[in-house]
């Protein structure tokens, strides 16, 4: 009768052991084809079902239940060995093709540093770092900041030590205190970039980030120009945005340089015509820049009638987002794999 026909194969499916097999895979993908296959005994079983008497359906109808069931979960314990015992069976087929885990890469963070660091490295300007925690003589005073300067607030700056009548001492809210220490150990010619990590006391948004890196350059010599700055300015946009991008430099106030701009570069997004990211401008604003402040080479020992130079600074989380369409900053903080994978091929 069916009802014995489907006991009995329950209690075959039951008394399997999975120790008894040799090759675990293929004995659980044989049992799986066997029993629940479109051609399997299962499927058999439920066909001869359709054409039983509707009074012995009931019955029957949770036996071949139970026995769908219990194939079921024997390929789940089929499955469950093979993983446990995965290094067990690899070991015992050395003609089994091996599963590579997958490859790191570079954050793209670290990508566009990098590459910045190239491009200036190729015209001669060297690395130089520092601390993250400084005191207020580099990372303020020194940079010609007056002492009411809003930087200097607790809204912009994360204090380490802040007490009346000490020099205070904060996370670095700019790189441009690694120039003040270059400048102070260093006698002109002085050609560096320095990246790094930078902290200010912001709101997180898609935007503003209370960490984030920045890249800056300093150049100090005998007779350094405005036509030195902007010249090497047109050469990094071209080598970092391509041949075709062109730049534009606003007036803006900073207090270590003197006259200060801003640069901006062409946007190819929308074609020249203007796009969200530009705001309709068809300019994207990419960094600061200026004539290094005459105060500022005093400070640091060097006179100003004999050097000038120059200064400019920019994100490196600006730079990334422009150059890759990134339209929120939280993203780089986040370590959500799909976001980082996007980034494997750039080397």
């Amino acid at each position: 009768m069916l009802i014995d026909d489907i006991q009995k194969y329950i209690d075959e499916i039951r008394a399997i052991q999975m120790a008894q097999f040799k090759d675990k895979a293929a004995e659980a993908e044989n049992f799986r084809i066997k029993y629940l296959g479109k051609k399997g005994i299962i499927n058999d079983l439920f066909e001869q079902f359709k054409a039983m008497p509707n009074e012995q359906k009931k019955t029957l109808g949770q036996a071949l239940n139970m026995l769908k069931t219990t194939a079921q979960n024997k390929v789940e314990e089929f499955k469950a060995f093979v993983e446990e015992h995965q290094d067990e069976i690899a070991d015992s087929d050395l003609t089994r093709p091996t599963d590579f885990a997958p490859v790191g890469s570079r954050h793209v963070l670290s990508v566009v540093m990098n590459e910045i660091i190239d491009i200036f490295g190729r015209i001669g300007f060297t690395v130089a770092e520092s601390v993250e925690v400084e005191d207020d003589w580099h990372l303020f005073s020194a940079l010609n900041f007056p002492p009411d300067h809003p930087a200097r607030d607790m809204q912009d700056t994360f204090f380490v030590e802040k007490e009346e009548g000490k020099q205070d001492v904060a996370l670095r809210t700019h790189t441009s205190s690694v120039q003040v220490r270059v400048m102070e150990a260093n006698r002109p010619p002085i050609r560096i970039i320095a990246p790094g990590r930078v902290f200010r006391n912001e709101a997180i948004s898609a935007r503003a980030h209370c960490i984030f890196h920045q890249v800056e350059a300093l150049y100090v010599d005998k007779h350094v120009t405005f036509a030195d700055l902007k010249q090497t300015l047109l050469y990094f946009a071209k080598e970092m945005f391509g041949e075709q991008t062109q730049i534009r430099l606003r007036p803006s106030y900073f207090p270590f340089t003197e006259p200060s701009a801003e640069m901006d570069i062409s946007c190819s997004i929308g074609g020249g015509k203007g796009c969200n990211i530009c705001k309709g401008t068809g300019w994207l604003e990419i960094l600061g820049c200026g004539m290094v402040d005459p105060n500022v080479l005093k400070a640091c020992n060097i006179d100003p009638n004999e050097y000038t130079g120059f200064a400019l600074g920019m994100g490196v989380e600006r730079m990334a987002m422009l150059k890759y369409q990134i339209r929120d900053l939280r993203l780089y903080f986040e370590n959500d794999l799909r976001f980082l994978r996007q980034f494997d091929a750039i080397i």
